[in-house]
């Protein structure tokens, strides 16, 4: 049997309450790491009480580590647009604010253009989608009780649910 050699790549998603974002990724083959974390604002080290308070235009975020050889980006890019709501701005549900919206931070051309590939397929759909495409920028860690947070306290996100799109 031939051996598969391992890649790795990052993917970054902000896609509402990052637990939610989180809680749903992980269940991929091939994740070998994810990360709550804040993308795309102005302030360094920035604390989840002022992103909360939308001082430092930061968005909550999950930073993804996989591997290439068990998971494409495509299929992370797919998961992502069928576990949040791609058409609402500023917000998942009832978590309502700027830190809430929904953005790709591509961390090549590649997976920049494999996202606007599948926006394009939705809106071809009828979907309105509104998703950021967004350079990857500095992505702070948020703080421990926000990390693996399902693991840690139990139950499933409320913000985030399992919707077929493609």
């Amino acid at each position: 049997m031939e051996k598969t050699e391992s890649t790795t790549e990052v993917a970054i998603f902000a896609g509402g309450c990052f637990w939610g974002v989180e809680y749903y990724m992980k269940q991929l083959p091939g994740i070998i790491s994810i990360e709550s974390g804040y993308i795309g604002g102005h302030q360094e080290n920035p604390t989840y009480q002022e992103v909360k308070a939308h001082v430092t235009g930061h968005a909550e975020a999950v930073r993804i580590v996989f591997d290439t050889s068990c998971v494409d980006y495509e299929t992370l890019a797919k998961r992502f647009f069928e576990i949040h709501d791609p058409c609402q701005a500023d917000g998942q549900g009832i978590d309502i604010g700027p830190q809430y919206r929904s953005e790709i931070f591509y961390t090549n051309e590649q997976q920049k253009a494999t996202a606007e590939r599948l926006i394009a397929i939705l809106r071809a759909k009828g979907l309105p989608v509104v998703t950021r495409l967004t350079p990857a920028s500095t992505f702070w860690l948020a703080e421990d009780y926000h990390q693996h947070y399902f693991e840690k306290n139990g139950g499933e996100p409320d913000c985030h649910r399992y919707v077929k799109r493609f």
